[in-house]
């Protein structure tokens, strides 16, 4: 069964190690240091440097449309032969929001409320960028149901870094 995996930068190479994951999404603020585990080919990690902001913000880069698109041609390309983790800065906002949005890219049939219910039982820190989710909502015709679901899950624990977890796509 595919997986996703989300985790925060500190904990990529471990959680990459731990689970043998074939593809990496890297979400973090342009110009942040990442090295791409040694497993892992180049042509299989994708980076997008876009800020975990929901309105524009001098110096930042907002999540657009640009950025959802590529994130799922990439995931539409992933053979689903071995995990994918996804990742941003502390584990808990941009990776949260991409796990969210690519168990819904998978499953068009799913209820966008269950996943997120799911995603919050997987994650109590998970606070999903609301701005990635609204785009993502957009893009995949979703009619606004993403974005409700995930603000009827509200804001996540409080936590400096999100523990990793597991989603599996069924």
């Amino acid at each position: 069964m595919p997986t996703l995996h989300v985790c925060s930068l500190s904990r990529l190479p471990e959680t990459v190690a731990a689970v043998g994951a074939s593809h990496v999404v890297t979400l973090v603020t342009r110009g942040t240091v990442v090295r791409r585990p040694a497993t892992v080919r180049a042509d299989d990690h994708l980076i997008l440097g876009i800020s975990d902001i929901s309105a524009p913000t001098l110096d930042h880069v907002l999540p657009e449309r640009p950025h959802v698109e590529e994130f799922l041609a990439f995931l539409r390309a992933w053979d689903r032969a071995r995990p994918l983790v996804l990742h941003c800065y502390a584990g808990i906002s941009r990776s949260t929001a991409a796990a969210y949005i690519a168990a819904c890219a998978l499953h068009p049939d799913r209820d966008e409320a269950e996943l997120a219910q799911r995603l919050r039982r997987l994650s109590p820190s998970a606070t999903p960028n609301r701005r990635l989710v609204a785009v993502a909502d957009e893009v995949l015709g979703r009619d606004g149901r993403m974005v409700a679901a995930i603000a009827a899950i509200g804001r996540g624990a409080d936590a400096f870094e999100g523990e990793p977890f597991c989603l599996a796509i069924e």
